[in-house]
């Protein structure tokens, strides 16, 4: 039976109703993952802020906004970070089940080729004594940014559709996935980078279903293993973790030595009182306090000197903005696949803030662990810009169908 003209506008083209619905799901203002990208601006621009206090004592009249280059360059960065994530956004999450292994694989290939003895300086230079960076002449690569979102998807693709991981012998598998990055990275050597894979590992194992008294137990084991893992560390880091001690026992004789840096930031941090500095005191107290790493690892203290325990506050705020709009995202998506992206993606976030942080405030040793969104640099800032991409992509969607049923078990199942 032939439709009126007004039926016709009515029901539209499949391909205009499917675009118009992803459009109201994006603008829609109870979009969580909105919650997610204000506190990724608010972060992004926080840290642009503090990267030209950390190595500006004066500003320049001649630079854009009177920054810093380094600053101006993060700033650029930043550009290409946002596009990056609203390029991965606007497609279908589901489509990198597909490619995932590919990426892996691709990922991995870079991983192995920091490793290759006698490659040129020019492409594979130490910083720190870690060969964790490619130069590609514009700028450099760091593959263990790109190996963390690499990771959480082949996880995610293999634990959609099982069950096997609610076994003890199930686990085996995700460990050895997490297990290949975790020992490249560790190669580098890059510990700190390295560590931030547990936790995602445990939390998507978690959110897929697996018991939580297997994973106690793992952590336990672990836990009293640690201490025999000692002998095996590099002698930079052993001296990490004995400075730390010290500092807990008031033991101020390594102060000027493996101390300096942590010192002279908790003092930065004190320095800051309840409410901060003006900028020109801030920029001098940091200038010439010559904390090393000040504009990359040490940012947050760089930024509660300036802004006081309030600004502290308020940054760690936006962090639990961008968990909260994250792990909502995960609560109402009906499809395993961006669940599990979701859950991995935010702990990597979670995990790196709370280590810097705690890092900065004296509670952890000086691992080499950037700040996410802060810290000077476009691989970190990048890929953690492509996070919120698929964050956001998994969000606008999730009011589709599951093609299977998501991960509902009781813990004695």
């Amino acid at each position: 039976m032939p439709r009126t003209l007004n039926q016709i506008v009515l029901a539209g083209s499949p391909s205009r109703a499917g675009a118009w619905d992803a459009f109201k799901a994006i603008v829609r203002p109870t979009n969580p993952a909105w919650l997610t990208v204000l506190a990724s601006v608010g972060l992004s621009l926080l840290g642009v802020y503090g990267i030209d206090l950390a190595r500006q004592l004066r500003g320049d009249p001649g630079a854009l906004a009177g920054l810093d280059p380094v600053a101006i360059k993060q700033l650029i960065l930043l550009g290409v970070g946002i596009v990056s994530a609203v390029l991965i956004a606007l497609p279908d999450y589901r489509w990198l089940s597909y490619v995932a292994m590919a990426i892996s694989v691709l990922v991995l290939g870079l991983l192995i080729f920091l490793l290759i003895p006698g490659v040129p300086e020019a492409l594979v230079r130490p910083r720190n004594g870690a060969r964790g960076w490619i130069n590609l002449g514009v700028f450099d690569i760091q593959p263990s940014e790109l190996a963390k979102i690499a990771f959480v998807l082949v996880l995610a693709n293999y634990l959609r559709f099982r069950s096997n991981h609610r076994r003890p012998g199930g686990l085996i598998p995700p460990a050895i996935i997490a297990g290949i990055p975790i020992g490249l990275i560790t190669l580098q050597p890059d510990l700190g980078s390295a560590m931030m894979f547990v936790p995602a590992l445990f939390a998507m194992l978690l959110a897929a279903g697996a018991k939580k008294r297997h994973l106690i137990l793992i952590v336990i084991a672990a836990a009293m293993a640690a201490p025999l893992s000692y002998p095996l560390l590099k002698p930079h880091q052993k001296q990490r973790i004995n400075g730390l001690l010290a500092q807990f026992q008031g033991n101020k004789r390594l102060d000027q030595d493996i101390n300096f840096q942590p010192i002279t930031a908790q003092s930065l941090v004190g320095a800051g009182g309840i409410s901060g500095t003006v900028d020109e005191r801030s920029r001098a107290l940091v200038h010439f306090s010559r904390l090393p790493e000040r504009h990359t690892d040490m940012i947050y203290s760089v930024l509660v000197n300036r802004f006081g325990l309030i600004g502290g506050i308020v940054v760690v705020g936006l962090y639990g903005l961008w968990i909260a709009g994250a792990l909502l995202t995960a609560a109402f998506a009906k499809e395993p696949f961006g669940r599990l992206i979701v859950v991995g993606l935010s702990t990597f976030v979670a995990t790196q803030a709370i280590v810097n942080i705690a890092m900065n405030v004296g509670l952890l040793p000086i691992v080499g662990i950037t700040l996410p969104f802060v810290s000077y640099g476009g691989s970190s800032l990048i890929a953690s810009w492509l996070m919120v991409g698929l964050i956001f992509s998994v969000s606008v969607r999730q009011s589709r169908l599951p093609q299977r049923k998501s991960f509902e078990y009781s813990d004695d199942e």
